[in-house]
């Protein structure tokens, strides 16, 4: 055996375990999902084959489109938020002395922390009697200012932005940051020779650099959106009157709530169906720019 067909079979027998654990317990599930989609089944006993009665219901179903608007919310909360934030601190605090090393340390936190945790605290911000968001208003003499941040429909969606910039930022930070850190020294030196410097510098070499990155980081941010769930639950649990329900919320509590599994399984492969389309939608954006540019 040659050494090249040594170090494939190495590579193969590295990966296979991780892939076989993948098609397991990721790519099975989700067709087996789609599956039950056919089925009226509350879990337990007989399931009674109906074709695609539950895919059209879920076509049909106001609440399920309400859910979707509100994931595209998420969507633009974190393709806009924390995508822009992420690489702006990311430039800032390129360098490694330890006050930014600090920062960066600091700003990663909230991923460590438990999602849990992070709907308690921000919870207790929004608290409209005791909440530190409704005091600093107080304190500014903007008492009319004050609201009940998560318990109005008409703001709650919007009050569920914040935490899920803040929380979602560190990961984002750290990819950025490795991606200007890769960029070759050459390359600043050659800019300052040309006399590109600041913005110029930042938007024809360094960003065009990165764009490789900066997709990722919107596949990521698009795929990790919708299926959100976490966060929200702990926080609204998909209310007031359903003003932030989110698919995998609502697919939820079809799911365990009500016992249908059959139409929570319609959901869910739907979710997939939504995310692939919207997924592959951004990247012919980004590469049509890319060209056009």
């Amino acid at each position: 055996m040659t050494t090249a067909a040594r170090t494939r079979a190495f590579i193969i027998a590295g990966l296979l375990p991780a892939l076989i654990l993948y098609l397991l317990f990721v790519v099975v599930p989700v067709f087996w999902s789609s599956y039950y989609g056919f089925f009226s089944w509350k879990g337990i006993g007989e399931m009674k084959f109906i074709g695609l009665d539950n895919y059209t219901e879920v076509l049909k179903d106001e609440i399920f489109w309400k859910s979707f608007v509100n994931n595209l919310y998420i969507v633009a909360y974190s393709v806009f938020g924390q995508v822009p934030i992420a690489l702006l601190l990311a430039i800032v605090l390129a360098r490694n002395s330890w006050y930014q090393r600090f920062l960066r340390a600091s700003i990663f936190m909230p991923m460590v922390l438990s999602s849990v945790v992070i709907g308690l605290i921000w919870g207790y911000i929004y608290h409209p009697q005791i909440g530190i968001l409704n005091f600093l208003l107080d304190s500014l003499g903007l008492s009319s200012w004050k609201l009940g941040w998560l318990s109005d429909p008409k703001v709650a969606m919007y009050s569920i932005g914040p935490p899920i910039i803040w929380a979602n930022i560190g990961p984002y930070l750290i990819l950025f940051i490795a991606a200007l850190q890769n960029i070759p020294g050459e390359m600043d030196d050659a800019a300052q020779i040309d006399g590109a410097t600041g913005l110029r510098k930042l938007f024809q070499i360094t960003l065009p650099m990165i764009w490789g990155t900066i997709k990722v980081a919107i596949i990521l941010c698009i795929s990790g959106s919708l299926k959100a769930f976490d966060l929200i639950f702990i926080m609204t649990r998909g209310g007031p009157a359903n003003s932030t329900e989110l698919l995998a919320t609502y697919m939820y509590n079809n799911t365990f709530n009500i016992f249908r599994y059959g139409y929570g399984s319609a959901v869910s492969t739907s979710i997939v169906i939504i995310s692939l389309l919207l997924i592959a939608g951004s990247q012919f954006l980004m590469n049509r720019n890319k060209n056009v540019a």
